[in-house]
């Protein structure tokens, strides 16, 4: 067993086949299936099943995939632990975050990082709150932004913001300067499944409002476009909204609701130099 298959057998999980794999890293297909078949024998299991779709991993494939993943993750360490013994901080950071928070938050403090740490590779990539909880547990990425609490995590403090109640312009409640919680009880209404969703319901728990969840959608991108289209009304945290909400409008909620967010790392102690020193940039970064 050598890291190279290793290296291909996350490749070829991360990309869901072998074709994509092999471009990913830099190898031909026939050697990926090669290195790929070569493992399987030396550990005598199957990883992968193929089908006419795709790929998936077997039981045996997805406990390898997790053992390779940690080997790697410690193998790519022991050279950037010796560059930061030394004082220089090298390598890569893989950096998981909200598409709600990447321009807004993120595009400043990682300037800044870049411009002090030149010789870092930064891989920048998006997804919901559990995606990034699920990629910086498994070492699929470093450092990632996620939704407070974040229970099992290291976390520092990113930012505030609040959650607005959105409604079509022409929808009654926006005659209102502010929508209680309780006025949204009995309406169409359409919930994220993203990170603020255990924030709103358990705000309307605590208020003793009964929400009736007629949608639900991902991020407020495609909650904004359904309450346009006059299918409801929602929640959305201030942080990322356009300038323009054409036929939308924002009300404050009462009680008030706000989210925070955090960047994250699996933990301190086990913590990459890079992700440290950009744990480090925020610390001394004012967003």
């Amino acid at each position: 067993m050598t890291l190279a298959q290793l290296r291909v057998l996350v490749a070829v999980a991360d990309h869901g086949g072998f074709t994509t794999a092999a471009d990913h890293v830099g190898m031909s297909q026939p050697a990926v299936s090669r290195a790929i078949a070569t493992l399987e024998r030396e550990l005598g299991a199957a990883l992968f099943v193929r089908h006419r779709d795709g790929i998936a991993l077997t039981e045996a494939g997805d406990r390898a995939l997790a053992r390779a993943r940690e080997t790697l993750r410690h193998f790519d360490l022991i050279r950037a632990d010796v560059a930061a013994a030394n004082g220089q901080i090298t390598g890569e950071l893989r950096l998981a975050s909200l598409p709600s928070a990447t321009g807004t938050l993120v595009a400043r403090l990682l300037r800044a990082f870049t411009d002090h740490y030149p010789q870092v590779r930064v891989r920048l990539f998006e997804g919901v709150d559990d995606d990034i909880r699920a990629w910086l547990h498994r070492g699929a990425a470093e450092v990632g932004v996620v939704t407070l609490p974040a229970p099992g995590l290291h976390t520092a403090h990113l930012s505030t913001h609040d959650m607005v109640a959105v409604m079509p312009a022409a929808h009654p409640l926006a005659a209102q300067p502010v929508v209680h919680l309780s006025d949204l009880a009995g309406r169409p209404f359409i919930l994220t499944t993203a990170g603020c969703r255990p924030l709103i319901m358990g705000a309307a728990l605590a208020a003793g409002v009964g929400l009736d969840i007629a949608f639900e959608a991902g991020g407020p991108a495609a909650i904004l476009e359904m309450v346009s289209a006059g299918l409801g009304v929602s929640i959305v945290p201030t942080l990322g909204l356009p300038a323009d909400l054409g036929a939308v409008v924002t009300r404050p909620l009462e009680p008030a609701m706000s989210r925070s967010l955090a960047l994250a790392v699996p933990s301190l102690d086990g913590c990459a130099p890079t992700a440290r020193a950009f744990l480090d940039e925020l610390a001394a970064f004012t967003l």
